[in-house]
């Protein structure tokens, strides 16, 4: 029988909407800054009294045109005025749409269309293109072209609204419609709580393009019941994109009822001198990015010679902490100037992450917690205590659900299934295959294998579409072997596939690997290929045989990926 831990929860204010998210933020954090983003040279910094201004005035607009209650779309980069948009409509009674702004063209227009879309915000960078595909469109009433810094003061614009128009020019619209308000309410028309909220396009790393329907309770659960297992800080850097449900709730929503100042990160070629810069005290990151920040760490500690003293001083720093005495802040606080010297917390999701990373950051002095989570589930479903944090499970699930494993082996590992507030409505327009994961009981069928320990802590395993049945009868799961392999610093990234025979059977495993380019060139490695295989097969050596790699290939450019940083393991058949 499973032991249940009891595991205490941080307090958090609760909130009955998005609009009452925002006052509260406003009335207790008012001239605090909740953004920040570069404007040219400089810093911009936009207040939560600004912030809460800028999205009734945006709600006032679309009030005044009839969209509050319709599907309104957004497709741009990470900005302040993405945000803007996004807030707008969760404060309205409609439907928010965020589009990956790395689609192409004809897939933006796909779900634009099929999301039932009346108002399209696009970036200035996609003007050419949408503007050239109205009439793919037909659904879509209104195109808002946005800049992501521009100044919103009073335009001036006035004459009839067309069809294309400017986000300025709505904030004239919207400022007119609150003066014609008086003294009446803003927002008339209520959701039901189990109303769609907000629309989300998902196809993870294989497969088609599915609607995801969120509902208000679905989100709003997740900021809570997602701030009482784990806090954040003052400052954070924003770095994934907005229209992923991990950023878009547990970095935006979540920061925003903290009232953080939310730092927005431009693009991946400037995290690390907006690291310096904004001093964040925690980041939101995929385990790629937590693998990378670990390599470089160690690897310009092996440049200055200093890995030998760097070792000995986390034995005695960890030594010390058993007495009562920690002087991480002293000893690591050179390593922590690579994040500017602030930080606190790395937040990691997305999928699992070696247990070894988390001891590091430990050591050090920086809290590093893994949860797991999936866009059907608004998305966080389970993540580790800042108090009680094992990176070898990603945690206890959230107090808003329920977790099982769907038939599991002789060793526990099962199909997670989830139930409760935190579970979407279904797919848009898709009931058959919304039947083949929700149950009509409430139990969403994950996809993903995993188990639970004496303590319900959960550990991924793998998804179920990629697990590997060798002909002998062994099932593989080979997300657990490319984490053991990206352990190697001459890996950057690393794909197992199963090897096929001539009748089909899966006999032996290939491990695709893009190798760390800069660790090739420092050590001046000739035969890549060679020296890949010999490490990669002196450390798989320790595991069973049936989770040896048989093959290993090279790849000269690195795997295409998501947006969220996963590998399309579709370019990984061997």
């Amino acid at each position: 029988m499973m032991k249940q831990k009891n595991y205490p929860l941080y307090e958090v204010k609760t909130f009955s909407d998005f609009r009452d998210m925002l006052t509260q933020a406003q009335a207790d954090a008012g001239e605090q800054a909740a953004f920040k983003f570069k404007q040219g040279k400089n810093i911009r910094s936009v207040s939560y009294n600004e912030l809460k201004s800028d999205v009734d005035t945006l709600s006032g607009a679309l009030c005044s045109l009839g969209f509050d209650t319709k599907h309104v779309a957004c497709v741009g980069p990470n900005s302040y005025r993405w945000a803007n948009i996004y807030l707008s409509m969760l404060c309205c009674s409609g439907v928010f749409v965020p589009i990956d702004a790395k689609l192409l063209a004809d897939e933006i227009i796909h779900i634009v269309n099929d999301s039932d879309s009346e108002v399209l915000f696009y970036g200035t960078g996609f003007a050419k293109a949408i503007e050239g595909a109205l009439d793919s469109m037909p659904k879509v009433k209104l195109f808002v072209e946005f800049d992501g810094t521009e100044d919103m003061e009073a335009s001036g614009e006035t004459g009839e609204l067309g069809k294309l128009t400017s986000m300025r020019r709505m904030f004239e619209i919207g400022r007119e419609y609150l003066k014609t308000l008086g003294e009446k309410p803003l927002y008339t028309k209520f959701n039901d709580q189990d109303d769609m909220k907000m629309l989300v396009y998902t196809s993870g790393t294989t497969g088609v393009a599915k609607g995801v329907m969120l509902s208000e309770r679905n989100l709003v659960s997740d900021v809570y019941y997602g701030l009482q297992v784990s806090t954040v800080f003052g400052t954070c850097l924003s770095v994934l994109p907005f229209h992923h449900t991990y950023e878009a709730v547990c970095g935006l929503l979540v920061g925003l009822h903290k009232h953080v100042t939310i730092c927005i990160n431009e693009s991946l070629r400037s995290v690390a001198g907006n690291l310096k810069l904004y001093k964040p005290d925690y980041i939101l990151l995929v385990p790629l990015f937590v693998e990378s920040f670990y390599k470089k760490i160690w690897r310009e500690i092996d440049d200055k010679k200093k890995t030998g003293a760097v070792k000995f001083l986390i034995v005695v720093s960890n030594m010390l902490r058993t007495i009562g005495i920690d002087k991480r802040d002293v000893f690591f606080a050179q390593i922590r100037e690579a994040f500017g010297g602030n930080i606190k917390k790395l937040v990691s999701g997305g999928a699992p992450i070696r247990a070894e990373l988390g001891k590091f950051f430990d050591d050090i002095g920086v809290t590093l917690v893994n949860g797991y989570g999936i866009t059907e589930c608004s998305p966080l479903v389970s993540a580790n205590r800042d108090y009680y944090n094992d990176c070898s499970t990603v945690g206890v699930k959230l107090p808003c659900c329920e977790v099982k494993i769907d038939a599991p082996d002789d060793e526990g590992t099962g199909e997670i299934c989830v139930k409760g507030d935190n579970v979407m409505l279904g797919y848009y327009k898709n009931p058959a295959l919304t039947a083949e994961v929700l149950e009509p009981s409430g139990w969403f069928h994950t996809g993903d294998y995993g188990c639970l320990d004496d303590e319900k802590r959960l550990a991924i395993r793998g998804r179920k579409k990629n697990l590997i049945v060798l002909n002998n009868g062994e099932n593989i799961y080979p997300e657990e072997i490319e984490n053991y392999i990206l352990s190697l610093p001459l890996v950057k990234e690393v794909i197992v596939s199963a090897l096929v025979n001539e009748s089909g059977a899966e006999y032996g495993l290939c491990a695709e690997v893009f190798p760390n380019e800069e660790v090739v060139k420092e050590n001046h490695i000739t035969n890549i290929q060679q020296t890949v295989t010999d490490a990669i097969n002196k450390l798989t050596e320790k595991l069973p045989t049936h989770k040896q790699i048989t093959k290993v290939l090279l790849r000269t450019v690195e795997f295409d990926k998501t947006t969220s940083a996963k590998i399309k393991r579709q370019y990984s058949k061997a």
